[in-house]
């Protein structure tokens, strides 16, 4: 199973992708160096990218902030142990309350280890993560492309990589997530690196960060 830990793992697979997909390289002449963006897998980094869902970067930075500077450190006890009040000051929605609570109580009843997700085949991981009402294909992906590393991942739901697509290919609309998704598995089994080099992509042509993770 291909992993993405370092930089030179994303270069090791951007080469494999240009060597067989040669357009390509024009699109990471225009995007530049492509992150790492790796996060240490558990629930904070989880409860990051459900911050960050349907909302802008700058508002789901500014949550994050203030959800960080109200509950520390930020786990799923002290999380619960907060309450709705301290939740609501952090300027989370009601969805957003209740999904981190289910994730919470998963946890710690033991029916999510997001550490082991590492070691899960994606398929798999993606479905013990979306047993958790409010955890939706797009945050499994986006979590187990960032947190977990896994390298053959592509979150085809995210608006970003779907506009940095249509702009990349030339088409006149953006695909929807089923479309991308079947377009992307000829980037198998390097999607991970596919998705940052569109989001890098995303970033240089569109003057704004689209990436779902800091």
């Amino acid at each position: 199973m291909r992993r993405i830990d370092t930089l030179d793992d994303i270069a090791e697979g951007l080469s494999e992708l240009i060597g067989t997909h040669p357009e390509l390289a024009a699109i990471a002449e225009r995007a530049g160096p492509l992150p790492l963006r790796r996060s240490e897998p558990g629930f904070a980094s989880l409860a990051s990218i459900v911050v960050s869902q349907q909302v802008s970067r700058a508002s789901a930075d500014s949550m994050w902030r203030r959800l960080n500077e109200l509950v520390q450190p930020l786990t799923p006890v002290t999380y619960l142990a907060a309450g709705e009040d301290i939740w609501r000051a952090a300027g989370l929605s009601r969805a957003k309350q209740a999904t981190l609570e289910r994730i919470s109580r998963a946890i710690l009843a033991g029916g999510l280890d997001l550490a082991a997700l590492t070691e899960v085949p994606i398929q798999d991981a993606i479905e013990q993560m979306t047993r958790v009402k409010g955890i939706g294909p797009w945050t499994a992906e986006v979590y187990l492309l960032f947190s977990a590393g896994h390298a053959d991942v592509f979150p085809s739901g995210d608006v970003a990589l779907q506009h940095a697509y249509a702009h990349a290919y030339g088409e006149s609309a953006r695909p929807d997530s089923k479309s991308l998704r079947a377009f992307a598995e000829r980037w198998s089994p390097w999607r991970g690196v596919a998705a940052r080099l569109l989001w890098a992509y995303y970033a240089a042509t569109r003057g704004r960060d689209g990436t779902p993770v800091a």
